[in-house]
């Protein structure tokens, strides 16, 4: 009979009980098979085969919704695009408006964690009883990977959280810290799972090996790229406060500087670990693809084989019980037809969209100025990629039609991208700079194979550190948007704030057509385009045409309301077109758009009509609160829009330096840590 098994019955942490534990396989239907129940844990771990399928099990649950739903949003470059404004929980957690007794705080993420850290800890705790060998060796490993990963998770979002090393079922139920574990240093965990993950890179197997055809589990390499970042983030700022106290917190590294220091070496060399290991590199540009776009569109085709040798972890999500919503989300919308109605809850702030390089292939892909819509009310059979405004640029990166056919509508076949080779090479870059004070030889290499792969491998890269590190923050946005690390990666950098007062500033510039947007051309002529209706559509794009000349722009602007009109206006858009360099053929049609106004505006609702657009024309799968409004205070009767500034649920709205940084505990509502466990200690301010 196992030590302590009734404590499971008594727990009253619901986050750290967990009563099934899940096998699986790395074929298709990875996470989606069978489970055991923990009594059979001692049975598991006597079979190197069953312990293999517990181990994989363990990976069920890393990355719950609200990582991607919620923590996806708030970085300054993604943001939400949620009904309901301030009452809404997703935009107030967009917006850094947190609420400890609704609550507005992403509890499932602390339960989520705390039952994968359950499920390693039986491995970890398991493992070592079995006969040795390489493989359990090897599966030992994977297991610290997979704790380290989930309290990297837990640290980020809410600072100093309770440290958990063995099952529960082998701790003492007479110690208090049991059923009520206090909040611990992150330093002492972070060193904690640093340790782990030297020691174990070592015996974890590479890509290839039996049971590793693909990135879906922790492969060596891998490892050393969650070692560095894990590393960054440990070195790097938080905000800390006296551990079980409510002395305000201020944004600090930990105080010892030779650990700091040791810390950001130890992400340098693993970096350069891969780096030098020679398995990993960006995948490069194909046919007609850019390098970008290769990448992109082959991992929504779930071509995992060719995206090996970039996209280093990704969570399997294939299968009925694990296909999750992922991807659902961040596209660019569809209503109807064969994708089906999705609303995209999230859209790029067009400063980020400007922000660009003309070179970068990057943009088009992290950002859509299009959505899905059917051209006629009530008249399924025929669809558009729309052109939109500023106000409504859309995710790119996981769009449903390049997706696989899903097995049900709220679901996308995507895993979910955790770790890649460009963040690896831009943690090597961030390091080097940092224990150089400047940017070293390598640094500025590796940077440069970022910018090269993007088309932009001619921009000045800066020698300064100061500069250097501006350039690695604004690279990562570039590179990263969508990919659920970029708001904590600004926080530890220490560039929250900042770059929360940039965004603000540039928005208003934006907004008010002043400063670097002054020349940003208003009106843009959309070229018309039919929808293929079809998983797999490589469509990019819509073609364009930002108009500058004053005769071009009155001349498209002079949008007839009279259907008779209409076949001569196409002319006058068909002849601007071919001054701009756009053939035309006999059935192209253009539309002139207002893109600092609301699509739903008189002249943007016109100018669809105009190209046949009837019926709901006005109508878009994305939050009503960012299309249906104008980008320009002009164009908003001269005061700014509310969600750029105003009425209390402008950008960033909640945002308090040294208190917004981590999210508290909710302290009402049954199930949620602050009830479970008396002992926490909340987040002080709250």
């Amino acid at each position: 009979m196992k030590k302590y098994t009734f404590v499971k019955s008594l727990l009253i942490i619901p986050s750290l009980a967990v009563s099934t534990l899940f096998m699986n396989s790395c074929s298709e239907d990875f996470l989606d098979q069978p489970s055991y129940n923990a009594i059979d844990t001692e049975s598991v771990f006597k079979d190197i085969l069953t312990a293999d399928m517990f181990v994989q099990g363990c990976y069920r649950g890393l990355v719950p919704t609200e990582m991607y739903y919620q923590l996806g949003a708030g970085d300054t470059v993604m943001h939400s695009a949620e009904d309901g404004s301030t009452n809404n929980s997703k935009y107030n957690i967009c917006n850094y408006k947190y609420d400890a007794f609704t609550p507005n705080t992403l509890t499932g993420i602390y339960s989520a964690m705390y039952q994968s850290i359950e499920r390693a800890n039986i491995a970890i705790f398991r493992l070592p009883t079995m006969e040795p060998s390489a493989k359990r060796d090897a599966l030992l490993a994977e297991a610290k990977a997979i704790r380290a990963y989930c309290y990297y998770n837990l640290i980020r979002v809410y600072g100093d959280v309770p440290a958990v090393w063995l099952p529960l079922e082998e701790m003492d139920p007479d110690d208090p810290n049991t059923l009520y574990p206090k909040r611990a240093s992150r330093d002492e965990i972070y060193d904690h799972i640093i340790a782990d993950l030297q020691e174990s890179i070592p015996t974890m197997p590479t890509l290839g090996q039996p049971g590793f055809p693909t990135t879906e589990r922790l492969t060596r390499p891998a490892a050393n790229a969650l070692l560095a970042r894990i590393a960054l983030y440990a070195g790097g700022y938080s905000l800390r406060w006296p551990l079980n106290t409510s002395t305000p917190g201020i944004m600090s590294r930990r105080p010892d500087n030779a650990r700091v220091q040791q810390l950001y070496q130890i992400a340098s060399d693993a970096c350069a670990a891969v780096i030098n290991g020679g398995q990993n590199s960006l995948v490069q540009a194909s046919g007609s693809k850019s390098g970008f776009e290769n990448l992109w569109y082959n991992f929504c085709q779930r071509n995992l084989s060719m995206l090996n040798q970039e996209v280093m972890f990704q969570i399997a999500q294939l299968g009925p019980n694990t296909n999750g919503s992922f991807g659902v989300y961040a596209h660019p919308g569809s209503r109807g037809g064969v994708y089906g109605s999705r609303k995209a809850l999230q859209f790029l702030l067009p400063t980020y969209y400007l922000s660009f390089n003309p070179n970068d292939t990057r943009r088009d892909v992290s950002c859509t100025s299009y959505s899905i819509y059917f051209l006629n009310n009530g008249t399924n059979d025929t669809f558009v990629d729309v052109g939109t405004t500023f106000s409504c640029i859309m995710p790119g990166k996981f769009r449903i039609p390049w997706c696989v056919a899903p097995q049900a509508a709220d679901s996308r076949n995507l895993n979910v991208p955790l770790i890649r080779y460009a963040d690896v090479l831009l943690m090597y870059a961030e390091a080097q700079n940092y224990l150089n004070n400047g940017p070293t030889a390598g640094a500025i290499a590796a940077l440069q194979q970022v910018r090269n792969r993007a088309g932009i491998g001619s921009m000045a890269i800066p020698s300064g550190q100061v500069a250097f590190e501006q350039a690695i923050v604004q690279e990562r946005k570039w590179e990263f948007a969508g990919e659920f690390n970029l708001r904590t990666d600004l926080i530890r950098m220490n560039k929250l704030e900042s770059e929360i007062m940039a965004t603000r500033q540039a928005m208003k510039n934006l907004s008010d057509k002043t400063g670097p947007y002054a020349n940003t051309p208003r009106l843009r002529l959309y070229k018309f385009r039919k929808d293929a209706q079809a998983y797999g559509d490589p469509f990019l794009a819509i073609t364009y045409i930002d108009l500058t000349d004053p005769m071009q722009i009155a001349a498209a602007s002079a949008v007839p309301t009279n259907a008779a009109n209409y076949p001569a206006f196409q002319v006058t858009l068909k002849g601007i077109a071919a001054a701009n360099g756009q053939t035309s053929t006999t059935d192209d049609k253009w539309y002139p758009v207002r893109m600092f106004e609301a699509y739903t505006s008189t002249f943007n609702g016109n100018a669809r009509k105009a190209v046949g657009f009837t019926g709901g024309f006005n109508g878009l799968q994305i939050g009503a609160i960012i299309y249906t409004k104008p980008t320009g205070s002009a164009e908003n009767g001269g005061t700014y829009p509310n969600w750029i500034e105003g009425g209390g649920d402008g950008l960033f709205y909640g945002f308090q330096a040294n208190k917004t940084e981590l999210l508290p505990f909710a302290n009402q509502s049954a199930g949620h840590p602050m009830i479970d466990n008396p002992n926490l200690t909340q987040l002080p301010g709250y």
